[in-house]
Formats: structure tokens, C-alpha cells, sequence
């Protein structure tokens, strides 16, 4: 692979993910047959110009528009993204209601809809442990792209957009809801699929399997998360 460096970030992609075995078994537990699997997980590397397609006249527009605020344009954006088609640009925390409004209000860009919000979690992946996906579609012009924030662990916060794209109030409850993504200055940040005393965010990756005892003729099978060690 080529070692040249794209304007937004290096064209080597990164280890986010490595696991041994099926379930990633820390000791002898792995009954799968499988113990000897090796799957790694890589971040796309950034792309460099030209993108294709409709996607150089996006990133154009939205540098233009960033210094047009006073800011350099690597400030805003982190990487730009071409994979399978698609164009996503990952952008920092504390720009994503700037970028948001660019999409949405921005003549040439026309955003009208935020089709969500999607949270995934990458342990090893540190400092950006969790990731926030926000799918955009342009009705005006038929095109689409996507924003990939991040935040780590330790702090899980990203400014909500809910007053930009009001439809993604309920993606947001359910992120934080599965995830444990705080959306900063959501109007009412509660859960959607899980009781409001519930402990924790089960779509973690380091959420206990979990199990439900269950009796046999005086025995008691243990729970999932007790049976063998998964970490």
C-alpha cells in the first residue's frame, strides 16, 4: 500500500479491532473448534484526491465554508472516507453542529435529511473508543454522504444536533439508550428500549453476555456470563 499522506490524515489504515478465536476467548474456554481464528478489523484508510463522482465538490464546499469561518479546513476535517461507493468524512466532536449546518442550510449542499443516528464501539481503538455515524441525504441534489464522530470512553459526550435535524431526536435517545453516548444538550436524553433504571448499555462490547438461571431437576444451569471468561 502506498505511504503517501492525504491532506486530511495518513492513506495507512489502522488496527481498531484483533481477536483469537471465535468469541475472542481469554482462556481455555473455546469450545467453537474455531481457537486458532484470527480476525482483524482495519479503519479505512484516508482517501486522496480525486474522490470521484459528486464527492470532491463536497469536500470543496465545505472547506470553503470552514474558512470562510476563520478555520483551517484539517481543523474541521479529520479524514475523508471513499468505501464501497460511499463518501464519509470523520469530523471532531466540537464541529459537528458547524458541519451539520453547513449540510443543512448551504445552497450547493442541501441536506435536508439526517437519517439517524448508529453508535458503534471499538475497544481497542483508544481514545476513540465510540463512534457516532449520522447518514445524510440530499433530496435537492440525490446524493448522500456520511459524518463520523468520535469520543473515547472515558468521555462519552457529542453535541446533539437535535435543533438542526429534529427527526434525530429519537436516534439519539436510542444511541445513548444501546451505546451509552451522552448527547450534549438533548432536550430530553432518556431511553427508548430499556427501562429508565436499567444498568449500563448492552451494545458495548464489554456489556456482560448475561443469562437467565434456569433449573433442572434441582440443579441450576449458570449463567452465560459465568460459564466461561469473554472479555
Amino acid at each position: 500500500m502506498s505511504e503517501e499522506i492525504s491532506r486530511f490524515g495518513a492513506a495507512e489504515p489502522s488496527v481498531i479491532k484483533s481477536r483469537q478465536g471465535m468469541f475472542g476467548v481469554a482462556d481455555q474456554g473455546d469450545t467453537t473448534g474455531f481457537s486458532e481464528l484470527e480476525t482483524v478489523a482495519l479503519s479505512a484508510p484516508a482517501a486522496t484526491r480525486p474522490y470521484g463522482s459528486y464527492f470532491d465538490q463536497i469536500v470543496d464546499i465545505l472547506e470553503e465554508l470552514i474558512e470562510a469561518d476563520g478555520l483551517a479546513a484539517t481543523d474541521v476535517i479529520e479524514k475523508v472516507v471513499i468505501e464501497h461507493g460511499e463518501l464519509s468524512i470523520f469530523i471532531p466532536r466540537e464541529h459537528i453542529r458547524r458541519v451539520a449546518s453547513y449540510l443543512r442550510d448551504d445552497q450547493d449542499l442541501r441536506f435536508e435529511m439526517c437519517l439517524g443516528t448508529n453508535g458503534v464501539n471499538y475497544p481497542e481503538d483508544r481514545g476513540r473508543e465510540l463512534h457516532a455515524i449520522y447518514p445524510f441525504m440530499s433530496i435537492t441534489h440525490n446524493r448522500m454522504l456520511r459524518l463520523e464522530v468520535t469520543c473515547p470512553d472515558s468521555d462519552p459526550h457529542i453535541p446533539s444536533i437535535v435543533d438542526i435535524y429534529p427527526a434525530n431526536d429519537w436516534q439519539e435517545r436510542e444511541t445513548w439508550d444501546l451505546m451509552g453516548i451522552v448527547f450534549d444538550g438533548h432536550p430530553s436524553l432518556t431511553r427508548t428500549a430499556l427501562p429508565d433504571e436499567w444498568v449500563g448499555h448492552p451494545q458495548r462490547k464489554d456489556y456482560p453476555l448475561g443469562g437467565i438461571p434456569v433449573e433442572f431437576k434441582g440443579a441450576v444451569n449458570a449463567p452465560a456470563d459465568t460459564r466461561r471468561s469473554y472479555n
